[in-house]
């Protein structure tokens, strides 16, 4: 096995609920990742002198800052037996700073396939637990399962949704995440809830009141897709999205969109195409 080529999904937050903030900054939460169809792509090539080299276009990012490099170096550590090298090509599809999980999931899709290609052996609950060292949300694209979640978001439990069609649009702007939770109007102390809850459908978003008042472009696209179906943030943002029963009326409200807007419509999915590709689920 020479050469992989990885999908890495999307997420959206379908609730997110900040039930308090730790010692350490970190705030605890509750949240429901919903796993997308739709992502970016990552080509690993197996190299045998050692070096990691990374290919992406994404402009102004230096490569060893990149989660997917910083990643790579992880796993390279940990082999110690082997010429453990690859070139790596990330093509991107996924807005950076939407809040739904680009830079994340390609971390993920770097651990799991270099865990592959270099034939380590690495367990998923090893793999997860080297992702939780490069950001909260790595954990859930690791084990490929939609999944309610608390903690700092890294503790999981795989729950199944329905296979709803989304609209995810990003306003062109960037929210700046450590300003949000760091912020002094921003509700930290929301009751826990329980799965049930969520399922009558009494959640929202604790960031996004602040969110819509400090961006006002988030604001104006949450108002003109709730035109539609109920809108709502993803994460701190800046992506907002609605549910919908089919494709063909997502991708018509999604056509309909404002110029400024980026969109793209997608499928809820509870298995990762990562795994189902890779066999591990």
């Amino acid at each position: 096995m020479q050469t992989l080529i990885l999908p890495c999904p999307a997420k959206i937050n379908l609730f997110l609920n900040i039930t308090g903030r730790r010692e350490d900054g970190y705030h605890e939460l509750q949240t429901l990742f919903q796993l997308l169809d739709y992502g970016d792509t990552l080509t690993l090539k197996h190299r045998t002198d050692g070096e990691l080299n990374l290919i992406s276009d994404i402009n102004g990012v230096n490569s060893e800052d990149n989660l997917v490099m910083r990643a790579a170096r992880k796993l390279q550590c940990l082999a110690v037996d082997i010429p453990a090298g690859a070139d790596i090509t990330l093509e991107k599809r996924l807005p950076m700073g939407g809040g739904i999980g680009g830079g994340s999931s390609d971390a993920a899709s770097t651990l799991i396939g270099l865990n592959q290609l270099w034939q380590l052996g690495l367990s998923i609950n090893t793999l997860a637990e080297i992702g939780l060292e490069l950001g909260a949300d790595v954990p859930v694209f690791v084990r490929g399962r939609t999944a309610w979640a608390e903690g700092i978001g890294e503790k999981l439990t795989p729950i199944e949704t329905p296979n709803l069609w989304y609209v995810v649009l990003k306003p062109d702007c960037h929210v700046a995440t450590v300003e949000v939770f760091s912020h002094e109007q921003l509700t930290r102390h929301d009751s826990p809830i329980k799965i049930a809850t969520f399922l009558e459908g009494g959640t929202g978003n604790s960031c996004e009141p602040l969110v819509r008042k400090l961006y006002p472009d988030i604001d104006k696209a949450l108002i003109w897709l709730e035109q539609f179906s109920p809108a709502k943030l993803t994460g701190t943002g800046a992506c907002v999205f609605a549910s919908f029963k089919d494709q063909m009326t997502a991708q018509a409200v999604c056509a309909q969109r404002p110029n400024e807007l980026f969109g793209f419509v997608a499928r809820g999915i509870n298995t990762s195409p990562l795994h189902n590709a890779l066999g591990l689920l």
